[in-house]
């Protein structure tokens, strides 16, 4: 078996100049991969390059691979992701994943722009201020979430446990969601990308499927991050993924009708 040339074009776009030491080590292996994540699985998704980037640094976020974030990342640079748009990938993480796990993703992240020139802090994206962060964010986990759907949550909380409701309005939406540098449907496929890749989480994956399309994005999106995220977390929770989504399109109105999401 060899590389393709649509696998090599594809690759060299991403790495110029730059060989694997593992085209060395393990070539056989490299040539498996590259032929399936370059070529064959590009060939089944309409996400365009830097989109496709986008989902791919979120979901190596949340399966904790830090050496092949690094790659990407630069990868991800090069093709026209910008630093904002990076750094808005690594907050919004914390709000999903963690900083536990985040931290170390933040650091990396600071390291590659540094190299690249990139003059730290970036500017400010935040658009709540502790003063309206609950409710601004309320208002953006209605849109993405739908108001029947946030204010169920709320009444259905016990009281010892309504802090948690809150918390999810202020802090998740208000502190991450409502920032600016990226769009709310863009954001809404990162947080997809996140949870299928995280593991665990699919009450909150079948959620976001509902979540996605309340704020326009389509089931063929949501396929398309499946399909170029499979390389990189697996076919198990690939398919636990395309369960979620086959299921919302079982429903007749599936905005409307999907499970509350649950962070």
């Amino acid at each position: 078996m060899a590389i393709s040339q649509a696998a090599r074009k594809n690759h060299d776009q991403l790495f110029p100049d730059h060989v694997s030491t593992l085209a060395i080590t393990d070539p056989e292996l490299i040539e498996i991969f590259d032929n399936f994540a370059f070529d064959e699985v590009l060939a089944h998704s309409r996400l365009d390059t830097r989109a496709r980037l986008m989902v791919q640094l979120a979901s190596l976020i949340a399966c904790g691979a830090l050496a092949e974030y690094r790659a990407m990342l630069g990868a991800a640079l090069t093709i026209g992701v910008t630093p904002v748009e990076a750094k808005e990938i690594v907050y919004q993480a914390v709000a999903y994943v963690g900083m536990a796990r985040v931290f170390d993703f933040i650091h990396a992240t600071n390291q590659v722009l540094t190299d690249r020139g990139v003059e730290l802090p970036l500017e400010g994206q935040a658009t709540t201020v502790p003063e309206d962060r609950a409710e601004k964010g309320r208002a953006v986990q209605e849109h993405i979430v739908g108001i029947e759907r946030v204010q169920t949550m709320y009444d259905g909380a016990t009281e010892d446990a309504l802090h948690f409701q809150q918390f999810l309005s202020a802090n998740c939406f208000g502190d991450y969601l409502a920032r600016a540098g990226i769009d709310i449907s863009t954001r809404e496929l990162l947080t997809f990308a996140m949870l299928i890749s995280l593991g665990g989480a699919d009450p909150q994956a079948k959620g976001h499927v509902a979540a996605n399309l309340n704020v326009g994005n389509t089931r063929q999106q949501l396929l398309d991050v499946i399909t170029v995220l499979v390389p990189f977390i697996g076919y198990p929770r690939s398919l636990n993924a395309l369960a979620a989504v086959n299921e919302a399109a079982e429903s007749e109105h599936p905005a409307n009708d999907a499970p509350a999401v649950e962070h």
